[in-house]
């Protein structure tokens, strides 16, 4: 099995380890999992039962070793400022884990991005593409012909209509719905519960039912 190392910890890191735990437990056998990478928490401390391996300046020693990499890093405000360290530590591309959990459905004709996974119970559907480096989580459903830009996070049970485009570092909040032929520009956020009816500009903050505009991101 090759091994994964989640770059992050508690919260998206432990639950993305969790699920590779339990599709090992059905069978499912390319991936392991190792450990972390965190910069927060000192090498050789657990989250949960998994160790810490070191920081996130020790990637190119784990890279070097044939380890593969997940990157579970974001936040509503300072996406773009987060998926720059994430570049900056230059993971070559064929060492970017790409997790399918065995419960999600996935149609034939996806395209599904390096370093992107695909969390239990998600549904996506024909003629969907997804980016590198996505985190779509428990029970998300995208809708036929959406697209899915890099680095971005849908939460779990949110929901994507048909022919949606979300650009790079989009968030789609818990239980949040996005009509179809919508387009979210690049680093802007959805909150959770919120249904969206109408296209969002760039590194903007919706929330509601309807959703409606409450700020701009910050940078960082």
């Amino acid at each position: 099995m090759k091994k994964i190392i989640i770059l992050g910890g508690l919260g998206n890191g432990s639950v993305i380890a969790n699920a590779i735990l339990d599709a090992n437990k059905k069978g499912f056998s390319e991936w392991t999992f190792a450990g972390y990478l965190n910069d927060r928490i000192p090498k050789g401390e657990l989250i949960e039962e998994f160790p810490v391996l070191g920081k996130l300046s020790d990637t190119d020693n784990f890279v070097a070793d044939g380890f593969y990499f997940i990157n579970t890093i974001y936040r509503i405000d300072g996406q773009k400022e987060r998926i720059k360290l994430f570049e900056n530590l230059k993971i070559p591309e064929r060492q970017l884990a790409t997790f399918i959990h065995p419960s999600a459905y996935v149609a034939p004709n996806v395209e599904i991005g390096k370093g992107s996974v695909i969390m239990p119970q998600v549904s996506v559907s024909s003629g969907v593409k997804i980016g590198k480096c996505c985190l779509v989580m428990v029970n998300a459903s995208i809708g036929h012909n959406s697209k899915i830009g890099n680095y971005c996070h849908l939460a779990a049970q949110s929901c994507i209509s048909s022919f949606v485009e979300l650009e790079t570092g989009v968030h789609i909040g818990l239980n949040a719905t996005v009509r179809e032929n919508i387009i979210i520009k690049k680093y802007s956020s959805l909150g959770m519960g919120s249904v969206l009816l109408q296209n969002i500009g760039e590194k903007e903050i919706w929330a509601g039912n309807p959703a409606r505009f409450l700020r701009k991101a910050n940078e960082k």
